[in-house]
């Protein structure tokens, strides 16, 4: 379970304040697949990097199960993000690194052996549909194959949850659905996806329970909702 209680956060840019989320009150259970509406500007990623730690809110608590999030050391975050896969808009891929390095490096910094690391990686690898590419750079792949590559470094180590932001925002309508069936299919393995866009067209197409931010706020919550304003 994901529980964000009161949460706001306020950003000071030279004098003035700036708060792109407030009393946000939110609770996701495991397994679900929620959608993070809005446009530009509402408030989605900062509310992502909330859950992984990347920022800290102003006020208010977010909890993971039993665990407090908000108040956990930095010695302390790397045990978290085993938990919590991301995915982004740019991939984020190492650009010297095969596809198959690039998933494996995943496993390498947690200290998971070689024969450990292969069996993982070419398993993955198969599921998100590239197991005839483990030898190509990012450079020789399409924009869908890369956000691929991206999805199965986000999974390689098993985490409860999966955060996509805007995962399709640099790609075609069809290869756009590609990524989100995908994201579809690790969900009905059991992990919670959290999606964060503004594509209307999915978003009614997913029938999935949508949370809508608008200026930092939660505007509606719906079971089978719509992108709605």
């Amino acid at each position: 379970m994901i529980l964000f209680k009161d949460i706001s956060k306020t950003y000071k840019i030279n004098s003035h304040e700036v708060t792109p989320l407030q009393n946000i009150n939110l609770k996701i259970d495991n397994g679900e697949f929620v959608i993070v509406a809005g446009p530009s500007g509402a408030g989605k990623t900062s509310l992502l990097r909330l859950l992984t730690c990347e920022d800290r809110p102003s006020t208010g608590e977010i909890y993971l199960d039993t665990l407090k999030i908000n108040d956990l050391k930095n010695s302390e975050l790397p045990f978290l993000r085993r938990k919590i896969g991301s995915i982004f808009q740019d991939f984020k891929l190492l650009p010297r690194k095969t596809v198959y390095e690039n998933v494996a490096f995943a496993l390498e910094v947690i200290g998971k052996n070689n024969k450990e690391i292969k069996e993982t990686v070419l398993e993955v690898l198969e599921l998100v549909g590239l197991e005839k590419l483990i030898y190509n750079f990012p450079h020789e792949i399409s924009g869908g194959e890369m956000q691929r590559t991206a999805i199965a470094r986000a999974i390689i180590s098993k985490p409860d949850i999966l955060t996509a932001d805007e995962p399709t925002g640099n790609l075609d309508p069809l290869v756009s659905w590609e990524i989100v069936n995908l994201l579809t299919k690790i969900n009905e393995l059991g992990t919670t996806v959290i999606l964060s866009s503004h594509n209307k067209e999915m978003i009614d197409a997913l029938k999935k329970r949508v949370v809508t931010l608008k200026n930092g706020k939660i505007i509606r919550d719906e079971q089978k909702g719509k992108f709605i304003f």
